[in-house]
């Protein structure tokens, strides 16, 4: 089986949301999260940055605590499961524990707003073992454009680019998943070592603000980028991504209250529920109403082959050298048939397969182009700060 090293899960934010930030219990299939250390070894996971993420809308030095808070879960999570887990900084790191197998654990902070606008933190998240930072979540910061948000700065302002040079002269991967393509286009500009996208797709085959145009994947050769495709339906179907639109627009004819970010999971009658309260709640009123739509117009399913198609547009556009996975599991609770947890990627890799992907090609996907950018990002590095450094 092909060992993968997936760009994004959000694990540690579920933990933190759902079970007090406790680490039990992860020895044993946990539905509803999507992941835990069965259905890891059973995709052929061996190596995963874990997403520290934390909304994006809270003040900055709250943001920040809570990030300490998440990188602690990590931590222990790793600590309490020594046979299967264990810390890599390192593309060496990466490669020594997949041979040993256990599974390489990697940490990323999802978005800036966590840096609460100091190199200072910058530096300190990175000596934790941070090893990227994506440069916005859903809200611009004060330095960067968010893609679902208008602009506010025009991509980059030069207090962003000066935390991109900082980013890279220190050995952390500038994640350019959920920013605007001018920010894209700005942190290219400035960037001197390969950026990644941790989880975004391709727009030329979903139109959904978070994936990246193809005016971007061409420079990724140019950068030695990494765009690391998902899972999320939205972004990798672009019907269910219209029906969405279409849902949206029925809640707020119905002047129910601002859509939260997955309420369709919360609502839709007779399923598992996301997690997510709504808050404020459901006028009682107009949910027969919302009921009635969502009966008469039943939402789409993604599918493997969509993720495929993902996958292929960017093989196409930016290369086979600068593609990989990064599935987002437990950061959403739309994902495909057939990759309904991290036990899926086999599905994935059988779907490519049969479309003539050579070993090769599936092998510079699972793990070697990340691998690869890790390793280059560190190279270029003027004063890595990661502890084993």
């Amino acid at each position: 089986m092909l060992l993968i090293i997936d760009g994004h899960n959000d694990l540690p934010m579920r933990l933190r949301e759902w079970h007090g930030s406790s680490v039990a219990g992860l020895e044993q299939e946990r539905p509803p999260l999507h992941t835990d250390l069965p259905r890891l070894r059973a995709g052929g996971v061996g190596g995963q940055f874990w997403s520290v993420y934390v909304p994006s809308d809270l003040p900055e030095p709250v943001a920040l605590a809570h990030t300490l808070e998440q990188i602690d879960v990590v931590y222990r999570m790793v600590a309490a499961y020594p046979d299967d887990l264990e810390l890599a900084y390192t593309a060496d790191d990466v490669e020594r524990i997949m041979a040993a197998g256990r599974i390489a654990s990697l940490i990323g902070v999802e978005g800036g707003h966590s840096l609460a606008g100091s190199l200072g933190v910058l530096r300190s998240l990175a000596r934790l073992g941070v090893r990227y930072v994506t440069l916005t979540h859903n809200h611009n910061t004060a330095w960067a454009d968010s893609a679902t948000q208008p602009p506010a700065v025009g991509g980059l302002t030069a207090e962003g680019r000066a935390i991109v040079r900082e980013m890279q002269r220190i050995g952390v991967l500038v994640d350019l998943s959920h920013v605007s393509a001018a920010t894209m286009h700005a942190a290219l500009d400035v960037a001197t070592a390969p950026v990644i996208f941790s989880h975004s797709g391709a727009r030329a085959v979903t139109d959904h603000p978070r994936n990246v145009p193809d005016d971007v994947l061409t420079r990724l050769p140019g950068n030695g980028g990494v765009i690391q495709l998902p899972f999320v339906s939205y972004f990798v179907s672009a019907e269910t991504f219209d029906w969405k639109l279409a849902a949206d627009a029925e809640w707020e004819r119905l002047g129910l209250p601002p859509v939260p970010y997955e309420w369709p999971e919360t609502l839709r009658p007779g399923s598992e529920p996301s997690g997510v309260p709504l808050n404020p709640p459901v006028d009682p009123a107009a949910e027969p109403s919302l009921y009635a739509w969502l009966a008469a117009h039943p939402k789409p399913s993604a599918t493997v082959g969509q993720v495929a198609d993902h996958i292929e547009h960017a093989r196409e556009v930016a290369g086979v050298d600068h593609i990989g996975i990064g599935g987002d599991y437990d950061g959403t609770p739309e994902v495909p048939v057939g990759l309904a947890d991290v036990s899926g990627y086999p599905r994935l890799f059988a779907e490519l397969s049969s479309r003539g992907w050579s070993e090769g090609e599936l092998c510079k996907l699972a793990n070697g182009n990340i691998l690869r950018a890790l390793r280059e990002a560190d190279r270029l590095a003027t004063e890595p700060l990661h502890p084993c450094c």
